[in-house]
């Protein structure tokens, strides 16, 4: 008996740090899997992208974890929106960068978020992958954007309370990507009413579905204080980078989405198709 017992206690055990894993939230801080250099490299690469692109504000997304480890059909773990900036370098002088305005999970509390901004290099640093999710929106909707955080208007959008897997139809929870489309239906619709953005992302967002069994939300949410089911109806449907990505492409928010990736020397850009997927 006491053999059973251990046995099905391993499994919970295995179980809830699987389900925890799979749904861990974005972190500011982090473990580095890539060399300094290898990580300024890529990120000076995405840089350059971009400012090819013509891009003065665009959505950013990094992976950090094995995609095998994560719920079916999601790819990216972290989202937020980069701007062309004036950044201030610890030498004093100002240099032109992108600055990454971020939602990021707290570290010790686990259902409490921070607003930070960094830049590509702090963005990518805990990154399990040298690959990036871009989409570049068109020129007015840039200004729009650019205009959220010029006015500081885009922090009267964030909610604190954090959940990984947020239902982005109401406001009792936020997680980073929710919070970037908040922000964007905001530039667009040209308010911070969030009834009224919740009601427009009701009627015209198709969230991804978080493709987990009962069992392992069910212990993720009752194992880890960034996990909540509350938020939820019988469905579990939150806001990735690729259902962000399709939204802005059915209603022509973006000119452009892709997979950046850097191997050795070779940096691979595809053409998004379905970036939340393998």
């Amino acid at each position: 008996m006491k053999t059973f017992l251990y046995s099905i206690a391993v499994a919970l055990v295995l179980l809830t740090a699987n389900a925890n894993h799979a749904l861990a939230g974005s972190q500011q801080h982090g473990k580095p899997s890539f060399s300094p250099e290898a990580i300024a490299i890529f990120s000076k690469e995405v840089e350059k992208y971009a400012a090819s692109q013509g891009a003065r504000a665009f959505i950013i997304a990094r992976r950090g974890r094995p995609i095998e480890d994560m719920p079916e059909g999601i790819r990216f773990t972290h989202t937020a929106i980069a701007i062309y900036s004036s950044i201030q370098l610890d030498n004093g002088e100002t240099a032109k960068g992108y600055a990454i305005h971020n939602l990021y999970q707290d570290a010790d509390e686990q259902d409490v978020s921070h607003l930070v901004t960094d830049y590509p290099v702090d963005f990518f640093w805990s990154a399990y992958a040298l690959e990036a999710g871009l989409i570049i929106p068109p020129v007015a909707v840039q200004q729009a954007l650019i205009s959220m955080y010029s006015e500081d208007r885009a922090k009267l959008l964030h909610n604190p309370r954090y959940s990984v897997v947020a239902n982005p139809f109401n406001s009792e929870r936020q997680n980073c990507t929710e919070y970037t489309l908040d922000v964007l239906n905001a530039a667009v619709y040209s308010t911070t009413d969030i009834a009224q953005l919740k009601a427009n992302a009701k009627a015209y967002f198709t969230p991804q579905k978080v493709n987990m069994s009962s069992a392992k939300l069910g212990l993720a949410s009752m194992f880890s204080d960034g996990v909540t089911l509350s938020d939820h109806g019988r469905k579990v449907e939150t806001t990735t980078f690729g259902s962000l990505a399709r939204y802005m492409q059915k209603y022509d928010l973006s000119e452009k989405a892709v997979i950046f990736a850097s191997n050795g020397e070779t940096t691979i850009i595809e053409e998004f198709n379905n970036a939340d997927s393998e």
